[in-house]
């Protein structure tokens, strides 16, 4: 619709035409028109469109109008139906895996499909020649493999291992994962180590494990907290031939996925449940109930599995060797059960069992089914006493190895009576015992087995040196291992006479004693009469280049290991000594000595020693001069640490990286 307005200038009278185009146009498109006349006259200012408005306008109603183009079509766009059974007619695995790669909708399409659902065409006598026309030119560069090999390599199932940590971890990882192992023996072990703020996978990528991995066996996951029932459903439902189970940190998982796995995977032979807030009683009953090959099992900081949990997953496996339980709220009555069902059990691990007491170890030990029990480890439990552990010792008579920890009502008394009771024990390791004392020791020695071979006393703060022994020192000729760490009331006076007790020590591990010095280590190194192999004096601030000239110097040609990190008084003497008398030496660790470059330029240019592990971290000493020395190192060494050592210097290190590039050097 046009529109007239008027502009009065002088004796004429001028209309303009309006127009809703205007709103395209500038103000060069606006026509006069005189008020005698007729016609159309141009306007002073020049136009930029010189055609007449109603021929412009023509012009406009004339002219095609132009389709939007079509968008092309791709295979995409079919429904995931159609992609499905197109897909699912790829019927060899290594078509569907490379289909895989085409797009990211196909991967978790394929990911979806059963072995069982794939079509296979087979082919008859006339579309031989066809078959042999499709099939691709032979690569003359490439190891001709037959189809027996390739047969063979399909028949041994489940012999692959992945493993994914923290963002590595996703659904499309674990899809690709899934169809890529199909076609190369299957998937056996699969490990997902994520974190709550890291890890990506859900019930999806579990399931594509689950419906395409039938030959899984191990599976564990650690800190998964998206993965709930359905993920571990698809596993249960597709991998029969499962056999260890490791649930850490899965808040999800319920009773009812761990009662589908008992029911559908009867070859579980390994179960490990740690921290798992919903698993409670009825998914334990469960698995005693339907799995018959159970080995192993631990149960950890589960708040909701009890003595009911823990007495029916017992109770109905008599194959069942080993126990470890942590953290639960359970009482004597489990400790009871256990003693009465465990006629199998071979290694037991009890830890932080606050409501268990001294009569529930008791009843365990004297219900006389434990006769196979070896290993046996306690630690915070208030329930072991002197009178458990010798019920202990005397109703498991194969009893080697027993480990002990933050035991405050464990006394010398007992000691004596457990060691006098165990004929066969082979090891014991004491930790946060506080009311064992050396006398104990000593005398628990007098009645020790000739088996007895390692000892372990580990910040036990009741150990002292021994002012005056009514009797002779016992003399133990069985002990090849002893440990006496961070025990701050062992000096000098009492190291003297170790090597008197105990003449036929291999390894020694005095880490943390502080107060220990030369004086008290040389008796030792003398009185020693058997072949030292590996000695460990980390934190001993107080031994010096003489007791290690005379280390070596006594048992160079046995000495396999010798730790003297922290050992502030050893200097590039005791690295000469070690080069002159060490002919086994593998493993060597001055890391915060005072060592310098010469030190290092002995071990370099060393002709019979054949380190393979050395660490130089905190010597500030040795600079980037022995860089170039480092490089001339023999080609048994396999480890290199130079952590904050004076050698900043990046080109020197990828130097060195290239001399040396068998070697893992932390810098």
């Amino acid at each position: 619709m046009l529109m007239l307005s008027s502009a009065v200038s002088g004796d004429e009278k001028t209309f303009l035409i309006r127009s809703p185009c205007m709103d395209f146009m500038d103000s060069s498109c606006l026509l006069c028109l005189a008020p005698d006349t007729d016609a159309f006259y141009r306007p002073l200012k020049r136009l930029r469109v010189a055609a007449p408005f109603t021929i412009f306008m023509e012009e406009k109603a004339a002219a095609p109008v132009l389709k939007k183009q079509q968008p092309t079509r791709s295979i995409d766009d079919l429904p995931e139906e159609c992609l499905f059974e197109i897909l699912r007619r790829l019927s060899r695995s290594q078509d569907r895996s490379i289909a895989s790669c085409v797009s990211k909708q196909w991967l978790m399409l394929l990911s979806s499909i059963r072995a069982s659902k794939a079509v296979d065409y087979p082919l008859n006598k006339g579309t031989d020649m066809l078959k042999s026309l499709r099939k691709p030119l032979p690569d003359l560069n490439e190891a001709i493999t037959s189809d027996s090999e390739s047969d063979s390599d399909a028949e041994n199932d489940g012999f692959l291992t992945r493993c994914l940590e923290g963002d590595e971890a996703t659904d499309t990882r674990l899809a690709a994962i899934a169809i890529s192992t199909a076609g190369h023996g299957g998937l056996g072990k699969m490990k997902i180590r994520g974190g709550h703020s890291l890890c990506k996978v859900t019930d999806i990528g579990l399931s594509a494990i689950g419906k395409l991995c039938p030959f899984l066996h191990t599976l564990s996951l650690w800190n998964i907290p998206l993965v709930g029932d359905a993920g571990l459903s698809a596993i249960a439902d597709g991998c029969a031939m499962l056999a260890c189970l490791d649930l850490y940190e899965c808040p999800l998982i319920t009773d009812k996925v761990l009662i589908e796995i008992a029911q559908k995977c009867p070859n579980l032979s390994s179960l490990t449940l740690d921290s798992c807030s919903r698993i409670s009683n009825d998914g334990l009953q469960a698995i005693g109930g339907h799995c018959q090959n159970l080995v192993s099992v631990s149960v950890k900081d589960c708040p909701l599995v009890g003595d009911r949990g823990i007495s029916g997953l017992v109770a109905h496996l008599p194959s069942l060797a080993r126990i470890k339980i942590q953290n639960l709220n359970i009482n004597d009555v489990s400790l009871a059960v256990i003693g009465h069902y465990g006629k199998a059990v071979t290694d037991i691990s009890l830890t932080g069992l606050e409501k268990i007491s001294e009569r529930g170890f008791w009843i365990m030990a004297n219900a006389l089914n434990l006769v196979n029990l070896t290993s046996c480890t306690i630690s915070c439990c208030p329930g072991i006493t002197d009178l458990s552990l010798e019920a202990i010792s005397k109703c498991c008579p194969r009893l080697k190895h027993l480990r002990l920890q933050s035991a405050s009502n464990f006394t010398d008394t007992g000691l004596k009576y457990f060691a006098l009771a165990s004929r066969m024990l082979e090891s014991l390791h004491l930790e946060n015992c506080n009311r064992i004392t050396l006398h104990g020791v000593v005398d628990g020695l007098l009645s020790c087995s000739t088996s007895f071979k390692n000892l372990a006393l580990v910040r036990c703060l009741g150990i002292r040196d021994i002012a005056h022994y009514r009797n002779e020192f016992p003399t133990c000729l069985s002990l090849r291992s002893l440990t006496i760490r961070d025990c701050p009331g062992f000096t000098d006076c009492s190291l003297a006479w170790v090597g008197e007790i105990f003449p036929n020590l291999r390894q020694i591990d005095l880490r943390g004693l502080f107060s220990i010095t030369d004086a008290g280590f040389l008796p030792l190194v003398r009185s020693s009469e058997s072949r030292l192999a590996k000695m460990n004096l980390t934190g001993c601030i107080n031994i010096s280049d003489l007791s290690i000239s005379a280390l070596v110097k006594t048992h160079g040609r046995s000495l396999k290991l010798l730790n003297l990190d922290g050992c502030k008084k050893i200097t590039d003497k005791s690295l000469f000594a070690i080069v002159s008398s060490c002919l086994v030496l593998q493993d060597l660790d001055v890391s915060r000595c005072a060592v310098t470059d010469i030190g290092v330029a002995a071990l370099s240019s060393a002709e019979r020693l054949n380190l393979r592990v050395l660490s130089l971290a905190g010597c500030h000493g040795v600079t980037k001069r022995s860089l170039q020395l480092l490089g001339n190192m023999k080609g048994s060494l396999e480890g290199l640490n130079l952590q904050q050592c004076k050698l900043f210097n990046p080109h020197g290190i990828g130097l060195l990286e290239e001399k040396l590039w068998w070697c893992d050097i932390l810098s």
